[in-house]
């Protein structure tokens, strides 16, 4: 049995595959425990769900507890599956149906869920992201403050920037807080950290939002967080190789990392000269370098092993 579950705010519909049963059940903890109690009896052999912007978690958390085998997939991936077999209507009950067949059809791997800790993490570096934003858009607004008359303005954007740096403060000292505070992730930040150009923001984000790092091979943690070129090639046509999808919140804080790293780390400095020295445009240049990055972090947490320029370098890590 493959299961496709459709999630709103309110209310989970449920698919199953190839009965074609579908029910509801309302989106809380009661309809939840009614929820998994059922699907623990059929033993279902696979459980597919969209990500919905954080109404899916407590699904996901209860389904993952219970043992059963979840997947939370890219929606666009669901989109554009639906496009290929037709189907462009969209309700709920067509949407739970269409979650079951792209469950039967590509069979989605399960990954590792996200415990409790992971999840708050998770969470804390959202709101690091958001205070961020806030304080770069009320920084633009003081700049953008001219003229006479506008003190008033001015004394409320200096006193909520304040306030905004005094919780980004805090969301920082209550980030490391819950690093120190687990022994397997202080061992797994230390290792991250080893490597030049890898700092706080990319290990945490990594320990967070890539729990599979370390446990696949490197083509599928590069496809997983967006940075493995795609081919655009038709007959005789060669087209320019590019990337796309994947977890962007990992990405963008690599593209920070692989930054740092073509100045500080010599691996990845020599690896971006040699590329520029090749011809390749700057930008392709660095994608390069973020994927190789990501390479020598999922070899490290793989081997336990702090980093070691020589020992990268004896390992042949391709980009």
């Amino acid at each position: 049995m493959l299961i496709g579950i459709d999630v709103a705010k309110a209310e989970l519909v449920v698919a199953a595959r190839p009965s074609g049963d579908r029910w509801s059940v309302t989106n809380d903890e009661r309809g939840i425990k009614t929820l998994v109690d059922r699907l623990t009896r059929e033993t279902p052999a696979l459980i597919v769900l969209e990500a919905t912007g954080g109404y899916e978690m407590l699904c996901v958390a209860a389904l993952a507890a219970a043992a059963l085998p979840v997947v939370v997939v890219n929606p666009r991936q669901v989109r554009d599956f639906a496009k290929a077999t037709g189907q462009l209507a969209k309700t709920d009950r067509i949407d739970a149906a269409l979650l079951a067949l792209f469950a039967e059809r590509v069979h989605p791997a399960v990954r590792p869920i996200a415990d409790a800790d992971a999840q708050e993490l998770d969470a804390l570096l959202a709101r690091r992201r958001q205070l961020l934003d806030m304080l770069q858009a009320e920084r633009n607004r003081l700049g953008q403050v001219f003229g006479r008359g506008k003190p008033l303005v001015k004394k409320s954007l200096k006193q909520h920037i304040a306030f905004l740096e005094r919780e980004l403060r805090m969301a920082d000292t209550d980030l490391g807080a819950m690093v120190r505070a687990s022994p397997a992730w202080r061992e797994r930040d230390d290792l991250l950290q080893s490597v030049p150009g890898v700092g706080r923001v990319l290990s945490l984000t990594l320990l967070a939002e890539l729990p599979e790092l370390g446990r696949l091979s490197r083509r599928e943690i590069a496809k997983l967080v967006g940075v493995a070129p795609f081919s655009r090639d038709s007959g005789t046509q060669r087209g320019r190789r590019f990337v796309q999808g994947g977890r962007a919140a990992v990405r963008a804080v690599l593209y920070m990392g692989a930054l740092v790293a073509t100045r500080r780390n010599a691996v990845i400095r020599a690896f971006y000269a040699r590329l520029l020295a090749a011809g390749k445009p700057k930008k392709l240049a660095l994608v390069a370098c973020m994927r190789k990055l990501l390479t020598i972090l999922n070899t490290i947490t793989r081997t336990r092993q702090r980093w070691s320029g020589h020992h990268v370098d004896a390992a042949h890590i391709p980009a």
